[in-house]
């Protein structure tokens, strides 16, 4: 078979997760974007090439992400016989351990390029279950793949996601910070046990955030982004990150998180109000004043998810 009929071209978007209170089950979909070319080969061959953010640290060959995603999905449908090895070409727009999902967009894009290559022999669903499977969680892969807004539910070793469009239309600023944060240094952080006032201050608080982006509540947005589960004990790892949040809600935002495990740290406000640009600039003031380095995206929902950009190559 002709390569370029076995080649496809995808694009993922970068993702925040927990978006404060939702510690591990909510995320969502940003508007920047990392792209994939794939090419299944049935040579025993991994070619890995790689543009743009932290594309000098990405590993080549079999150890590559992507082609790890590829392969469990080979496994699945019962094509890896077939087709033993691909030519991965990527161009990253997202920053690589700052919280924005890079893995999950890496393992998104290798599952939605060799599901497209193979007829889409797996529905959406079908891919979010081989994504947790490689993640370990769902917060940020889901948003990947539906877009949106994604809440989702591990029952005994299945996920269930629902996916939304919130009524208010919302701006992202994503201050980056010049620093990466690891996703497993910022949970060993975390305490095994929390209280049950916590417990309750963060169901409160995640169920209005729900319930006020679905129904376009915007008043109730400033009282439903505070976290008592796992920013008070990250804000050490992010040198100024309370005072950044201040400072964003100052300069107009209806709150701040930390996006994902951080570094990053994401701003909300809506489209109307036009204060992402102040509030841009407040946050990398307040992270300079603290000695951070760090630049300002002002992104918005995406709405799609992963999609197919190309498939036929002549």
């Amino acid at each position: 078979m002709d390569n370029k009929k076995n080649r496809v071209r995808v694009r993922v978007p970068g993702t925040s997760a927990n978006c404060g209170p939702g510690f591990d089950c909510l995320g969502l979909a940003t508007t920047i974007y990392n792209y994939l070319d794939l090419t299944l080969l049935k040579s025993n061959k991994v070619v890995v090439e790689s543009t743009g953010e932290g594309s000098e640290n990405i590993p080549r060959g079999k150890r590559n992400l992507t082609w790890q995603a590829v392969r469990r999905l080979l496994q699945e449908v019962g094509r890896a016989d077939e087709f033993k090895g691909a030519i991965i070409r990527t161009e990253n727009k997202v920053p690589i351990s700052r919280g924005l999902g890079s893995s999950s967009t890496a393992i998104v894009a290798g599952l939605t390029a060799a599901n497209e290559i193979l007829g889409s022999p797996l529905d959406k669903h079908g891919l979010l279950k081989l994504a947790t499977e490689l993640e370990g969680h769902p917060d940020n892969v889901a948003p990947a793949i539906f877009g949106g807004f994604t809440v989702s539910v591990m029952d005994k070793g299945e996920v269930q996601t629902f996916s939304f469009l919130p009524r208010i239309k919302l701006k992202l600023i994503v201050a980056v910070p010049d620093f990466e944060l690891s996703t497993r240094l910022a949970r060993k952080v975390l305490p095994k046990n929390i209280s049950m006032k916590d417990a309750i201050f963060n169901v409160s608080r995640a169920s209005m955030l729900i319930a006020a982006l679905v129904e376009g509540r915007e008043e109730l947005l400033p009282l439903a982004f505070d976290d008592a589960l796992h920013q008070p004990y990250r804000k050490k790892l992010v040198p100024g990150m309370t005072e950044v949040f201040e400072a964003a809600k100052s300069a107009g935002a209806l709150g701040a998180a930390i996006s994902g495990a951080g570094s990053c740290l994401i701003a909300f406000t809506s489209t109307k109000s036009q204060l992402e640009n102040k509030i841009a600039a407040a946050m990398v003031e307040e992270f300079k004043v603290h000695g951070v380095k760090s630049k300002a995206l002002i992104l918005n929902v995406d709405k799609r998810g992963a999609q197919i950009l190309r498939r036929n190559f002549k």
